[in-house]
């Protein structure tokens, strides 16, 4: 029977009441008493030289409160990089210089070259088309390869070249992988790009600045992942405020997928302003504005090589990666192709040697960062499609080559660093092939050809790292800040409970499956506990969320604090019984002493916590309130097996997806149905990027998909009804809830299932084509089909 309540039940997301009912509050919905409207000029040139800006036209027009330049910046910080990268001779990676405004040059198109604040958006934008700019416009650099070519313009001046890094992973396996594709019985070689994504969350940023001038402090209200992380970088390498004067908000968030995460110019600007000026300041992107503005993801060109023995055991894998930057190096982008994506090339296979070798390079476009999956979707679009293609160059099933191959004893210790501690591959596997009906696939096929259509079906496998750990390793690695998590557990004195959270909520559920987690703990209803976050002011430290490590990292964090509540009220509870500690029990919300009938309510311990007329004054304080901060010792590892079958016009190329399933394997789970919910997003955005999405670019720097007119987001009918299941569980033995994380998963398992799919399908019409870039268009699979 399945459970309905606490840890492991299907409890309604609490969130949706306001969600649905139009009661939340977004930072779009907060409105400050005098705030002004700030509206950003923004290069329309990739490339040029700043020869002047004239404000005084503009500055004169109605409504207008002042207008600030680049040389309003001088002597502020610039926006940071959280994530420092090393070459493979151990040089740290070029860091250039990413100011708030623009300051000699711009970079990109979308970069900030003056802001103007003014009484309404309407008088700030009138204003911004009235600054006169004189930008001497020079040749831009697109293409990653051209751009770290001899004699390349320079997107930063005071760099030698274009190239930030060049990274060697693992640098001690280089020549003995060289070997071994030497002398492999069999190598396959792909070549493939992945491409470039905007984010588009539903909720556009906003930024909205405020000053107390009698307190000396700053209130930043944004549309952020990780609040603290923003004072952090903001307070301490931006501005100069130190983080007992800087509060920052982050209230509902209408989605993020990564693009939340890091720290961006505009909401700099806005706190900067409203102390320069005495008044809050607003900022709401445009949607078209986002497209310039958001970090983009993914943007990665790649060989792969895989070396097979003669009885197709895989050998050695080696990789080279070009990785986009942009035009600056956002918050975490150098970790993204490196340490989340060189570290899982060992996908779900016993490889014993691999080398991925990354050059990260600066391009005259929009920065890229970590966007949903962050460097595990680039590793396993590589590893599944090269698999598939050596599958079929070797003439064997793909899923048998697979299996052959799989690790099978736990924990293993790949060549990349990492160590899996538990995972049954095998088994997602097996689930797959059940929910999926293979023997069938042969007579669908067949039916299909009789209406003029092509038939294939996609398999891959993938693994993903999640809860990014310990701080003391990441450290080592380059990271810039910690990556624990925290929770405050506050017991108010009729029982309910407040539970205050580094983390943070941008669609998640986390204030469901938060609080199934605590109620579980002490057997309570799940009513009872309040979950807060997004509030520097009233959370203790956190890191934030993304790469799935809400429940693994700051649900370990409640568990810890919320143990340390339960030890303290045993102790209460013997006192209230007169009995032994060692023997009190706590069930149903029921302390008990162990072998009687004694026993007294969890809300009679609670209230005799904050009313200690019979208490233990001699030894323990009154209250009921704990901390913890939980750093993981080891990543989690989530893994699956996708499938799906898709139908391809031959006359026009189009692609019909026809089933998809998913079986992955999450470890333990809190609420199945959020999990559902966040593997059928991760599958639409995934489909989105095998089949629709990219942003475009011309040889200018021009943005060729800056709407959603050129941007292709998948809708309703571009995707398929789902089958998941997640009843193949290994708990993670690292972290006390077993949860391994499931945020990211759709995304990564879903691109290259579909691109197998598709190249199945056109092989299986008599069409030689063995790899097709995403996105899959109907033209570009019509052109492959052409040969």
């Amino acid at each position: 029977m399945p459970k309905d309540s606490g840890i492991g039940a299907a409890s309604k997301r609490r969130e949706d009441l306001r969600f649905l009912t139009g009661g939340g509050r977004y930072t779009d919905d907060i409105n400050l008493n005098g705030q002004a409207y700030v509206y950003f000029l923004r290069s329309d040139v990739a490339h040029g030289r700043i020869k002047s800006i004239d404000t005084k036209a503009a500055s004169a027009m109605p409504g207008v409160v002042r207008i600030f330049t680049g040389a309003d910046f001088e002597g502020v910080g610039t926006i940071p990089c959280g994530w420092q990268v090393t070459d493979r001779e151990g040089n740290p990676m070029k860091e250039p210089a990413h100011p708030i405004l623009a300051q000699g040059k711009v970079r990109h198109v979308g970069d900030p070259i003056a802001a103007v604040v003014a009484e309404s958006l309407s008088a700030a934008r009138d204003a911004a088309e009235a600054i006169e700019v004189d930008i001497e416009e020079l040749p831009a650099v697109i293409d990653m390869k051209k751009a770290v070519a001899a004699g390349a313009p320079k997107v930063h001046d005071d760099l030698a070249d274009n190239l930030c890094y060049d990274w060697g992973f693992v640098e001690d396996n280089r020549a003995a992988v060289d070997e071994a594709i030497k002398n492999a019985a069999h190598v396959t070689t792909l070549e493939l790009v992945n491409q470039r994504l905007a984010p588009n969350a539903m909720e556009p940023r906003v930024a909205v600045g405020d000053y107390n001038k009698g307190t000396d402090e700053s209130t930043l209200y944004t549309t952020s992942q990780n609040p603290h992380v923003i004072r952090l970088l903001m307070g301490a390498f931006v501005l100069g405020i130190p983080e007992h004067k800087l509060r920052v908000i982050a209230p509902d968030v209408g989605g993020g997928f990564g693009s939340k995460i890091f720290h961006y110019a505009e909401e700099a600007f806005c706190t900067f302003a409203a102390k320069a000026i005495k008044r809050p300041v607003k900022w709401t992107s445009s949607r078209s504005e986002a497209f310039m503005s958001d970090a983009h993801g993914r943007d990665h060109v790649t060989k792969i090589e895989l070396a097979l023995d003669k009885d197709n055991n895989f050998t050695a894998i080696r990789t080279e990666t070009y990785a986009n930057m942009g035009a600056y190096l956002s918050t975490f982008a150098p970790s993204v192709p490196t340490w989340l994506h060189g570290t899982l090339m060992a996908g779900n296979y016993k490889t014993p040697l691999i080398y991925v070798n990354v050059k990260a390079v600066f391009t005259n476009t929009v920065p890229v960062d970590a966007y949903r999956g962050a460097g595990r979707p680039e590793a396993t679009f590589q590893l599944e499609r090269v698999i598939d293609k050596a599958a079929r160059e070797l003439g064997v099933d793909p899923v048998e080559l697979r299996r052959q191959n799989f690790v099978t004893e736990f924990p293993y210790q790949t060549p990349v660093a990492v160590q899996y501690d538990t995972g049954d591959y095998n088994a997602t596997m097996d689930k797959l092939m059940e929910m999926i009906d293979r023997k069938g696939f042969d007579a669908r096929a067949a039916e299909a050809k009789k209406r003029g259509k092509l038939r294939g079906l996609g398999i891959n496998s993938y693994i993903e790292a999640c809860g990014i750990a310990p701080s003391q390793l990441v450290g080592q690695l380059g990271a810039r800040a910690g990556l624990y998590e925290s929770a405050t557990v506050r017991v108010n004195a009729t029982g309910g409970l407040v539970v205050m959270t580094g983390s943070h909520s941008h669609g998640q559920g986390h204030e469901t499956s938060f609080a199934q987690v605590v109620a579980d703990m002490i057997g309570i209803d799940e009513n009872m506990v309040e979950i807060v976050h997004g509030d520097t002011a009233n959370t203790p430290m956190g890191m934030g969320t993304y790469g799935s490590r809400s429940l693994a990292v700051g649900g370990s964090a409640m568990v810890r604090a919320t143990e340390k509540i339960i030890a303290k009220a045993k102790k209460i509870a013997a006192h209230l019984m007169e009995a032994s500690e060692a023997d009190i029990e706590l069930k149903d919300g029921q302390f008990s002493v162990a072998g009687t009938d004694k026993s007294v309510a969890w809300g009679d311990v609670t209230l005799a916590a904050y009313v200690p007329h019979n208490y233990p004054l001699d030894e323990i304080e009154p209250g009921l309130e704990e901390t913890a901060f939980y750093d993981p010792s080891n990543f989690t590892y989530p893994a699956g097996a996708y499938a799906c079958e898709v139908e391809v016009d031959p006359d026009t190329g189009k692609v019909e997806i026809m089933a998809f399933a998913a079986a992955d394997d999450f470890g333990n789970i809190v609420n199945p149905m959020i999990v559902d919910g966040q593997v059928h997003g991760g599958i639409g955005q995934g489909i989105g990027q095998a089949l629709l999405e990219g942003v475009s670019y011309d040889e200018n720097g021009q943005i060729l998909s800056a709407s959603y007119m050129d941007y292709a987001m998948p809708r309703a009918d571009d995707l398929p009804f789902y089958k998941v299941d997640h009843s193949c569980q290994t708990p993670c033995t690292h972290n006390p809830l077993g949860v391994k994380g499931c945020g990211e998963a759709g995304a990564i398992g879903s691109p290259p299932a579909v691109v197998n799919a598709v190249v199945d399908a056109l092989n299986r019409g008599g069409h030689a084509v063995t790899h097709i870039d995403m996105p899959l268009s109907p033209h570009r699979v019509w052109q492959a089909m052409q040969g």
